[in-house]
C-alpha cells in the first residue's frame, strides 16, 4: 500500500495539541515554518484520525507530544536531545503503568487498564522527533539512534528491574502493540493492556512471593530482523525464573502454543510491511525449524484460572521432510520438516514465541517459558463507532486478570515443562 502524503511537521504537532488543550499560544506559533522533515511512516500516518484523537484526549494522553516536542526545541545540543528524549520516553512508559495500576489521576473517562493511549502517544512522539529540524547538525544515525533510545524507552525495554536474591521468583512478560488498524482503528491489544497491569507488581506462590517485570513490543517485522526482542531479553532471561511472551489470539478461548515456527508468513504489519521468509536470526546455521514451549501447560490447563477455556494447542503447518505441499499436524512437527506456522502461526507472535524460547536455548537455560495467546477482545454487538463500551471494558479486564493467573500458576507449578 503506498503511503499518502504527511503534512504532520514538529510545529504543527505542538500547535495542534496546544489548541486542543485549550493551552494560551507559545513562542512557537510566531516562529517562521519549520521545514518538513522525514516522511512519517504509515503508521504515524493514522494518528490524524479521529479515534486516535479522542482516546488521546479522553486519557489526557494528548498532553504528552507537545511537551515533547518543546524538549527537542529547546534542545541546544546533541546530547541535551539525547537526555530529553530518555527522559520523557520514559515518563510516558511510566504514566502508562501508573495509570493502569491505578496510580495518580485517570486524566479522562477513558478506561485505566486502556493500553491504547500509550501506543497513540508513543506515536505522537515519534512522529515529532522524526521531523524535528534541530538548530546544530544531526547526523542519520544520531537520529536513528535517538528514534532508538524513545522506542526502548518507552516501551519498558531497558527499564526492567528483576529483583536479587533468595526467596523471591522472578517473572518476565512481553506484551504487544494493537495491531491491524486498517481493519478497526479502534483496537486495542489486550497483552499490552495486561503488560502495563503488571509491570513491577508482586503475587503470591506457595513458594513466596514472586516478581513481575514486562515490556511491550511493536508489531513490525523489520524491529524483529533488527533483533529487539534478543536485545530487550538477553539479560532477563538468565535472572529469570519464568518468562511468558503474551500476544491476542483466537475468540473466546486462551491458547499455550506448545510448538513455536521459524517462519514468517507475510501477514501486513503495523506499516503494512509484508514479510515472507525464514525468521531472521544469528547464525541462522545453527538455526531449528521448531522450538518448544516449557511453559508447564498441563498445570496451566488443568487449572481454574478464569473466565475463559484455556487448551493446550499443538497444531502446526510443516513440509513434510522431502518437501511437497504444506501440511497442518495437529499433534506437532515430524521429524526433519520445515515449519510453516506454529501453533500461534506465522505473524509476530509465532516469532516472539520462537525468539525468545531459542534464545532460552542458545543460553542453555532450563526455565519455564513460552507463548500464551489471550482472547480476542471484542467490543460489544452493535458497538461499530464507539472507542469503548461497559462490555469492552469487561472483556479486557477479564483478560488481564486470567493472564495474570495463568502467570501465577505457571510460578507455582516450578520446574519446566
Amino acid at each position: 500500500m503506498p503511503r499518502t502524503p504527511a503534512r504532520l511537521d514538529v510545529l504543527a504537532v505542538a500547535l495542534l495539541a496546544s489548541a486542543a488543550l485549550g493551552l494560551t499560544a507559545s513562542p512557537l506559533a510566531s516562529a517562521a515554518p519549520v521545514p518538513a522533515g522525514a516522511p512519517l511512516t504509515v503508521e504515524e500516518q493514522r494518528l490524524e484520525r479521529a479515534v486516535p484523537q479522542e482516546i488521546l484526549r479522553r486519557s489526557g494522553f494528548d498532553s504528552v507530544t507537545p511537551g515533547f516536542v518543546r524538549a527537542l526545541e529547546g534542545a541546544t545540543s546533541y546530547g541535551q536531545a539525547e537526555r530529553a528524549v530518555a527522559r520523557h520516553g520514559s515518563a510516558l512508559w511510566e504514566r502508562a503503568v501508573g495509570r493502569a495500576q491505578g496510580r495518580g489521576t485517570a486524566g479522562g473517562d477513558l478506561s485505566r487498564d486502556d493500553d491504547r493511549p500509550l501506543y497513540w502517544a508513543r506515536l505522537g512522539m515519534t512522529a515529532g522527533l522524526r521531523q524535528w529540524q534541530p538548530a546544530f547538525d544531526v547526523t542519520e544515525a544520531q537520529r536513528a539512534r535517538l528514534m532508538d533510545r524513545l522506542e526502548r524507552s518507552s516501551r519498558g525495554q531497558d527499564s526492567m528491574d528483576l529483583p536479587t536474591g533468595k526467596g523471591v521468583k522472578r517473572i518476565v512478560m512481553t506484551g504487544f502493540d494493537p495491531f491491524t488498524l486498517d481493519r478497526d482503528i479502534r483496537i486495542s491489544n489486550p497483552s499490552g493492556a495486561t503488560a502495563l497491569a503488571l509491570d513491577g507488581t508482586w503475587i503470591h506462590t506457595s513458594q513466596g512471593p514472586a516478581r513481575i517485570e514486562t515490556a511491550v513490543f511493536p508489531v513490525r517485522w523489520q524491529d524483529f530482523a533488527d533483533g529487539t526482542v534478543e536485545r530487550t531479553l538477553a539479560r532477563q532471561l538468565p535472572k529469570a525464573d519464568l518468562f511468558t511472551t503474551v500476544s491476542q489470539g483466537r475468540v473466546g478461548r486462551v491458547d499455550i502454543e506448545r510448538f513455536n515456527g521459524a517462519w514468517r508468513g507475510g501477514f501486513p504489519d503495523n506499516d503494512t510491511v509484508s514479510r515472507t521468509e525464514t525468521v531472521p536470526v544469528a547464525d541462522p546455521a545453527s538455526q531449528p525449524q521448531w522450538t518448544l514451549t516449557s511453559l508447564p501447560y498441563e498445570a496451566i490447563t488443568a487449572a481454574d484460572t478464569g473466565r475463559f477455556p484455556v487448551y493446550d494447542n499443538t497444531s502446526v503447518t510443516e513440509i513434510p521432510a522431502g518437501g511437497g505441499a504444506p501440511v497442518v499436524r495437529p499433534d506437532g512437527p515430524t521429524p526433519g520438516s520445515a515449519a510453516r506456522a506454529g501453533g500461534g502461526g506465522n505473524y509476530l507472535s509465532n516469532e516472539i514465541a520462537y525468539r525468545a524460547t531459542l534464545l532460552r536455548d542458545r543460553l542453555g537455560l532450563n526455565v519455564p517459558g513460552g507463548h500464551v495467546h489471550t482472547p480476542v477482545l471484542q467490543f460489544a454487538a452493535g458497538n461499530t463507532t464507539g472507542i469503548t463500551d461497559p462490555e469492552f471494558v469487561r472483556n479486557r479486564l477479564d483478560i488481564i486478570s486470567q493472564t495474570r493467573e495463568i502467570i501465577r500458576v505457571a510460578a507455582e507449578s516450578g520446574e519446566a515443562g
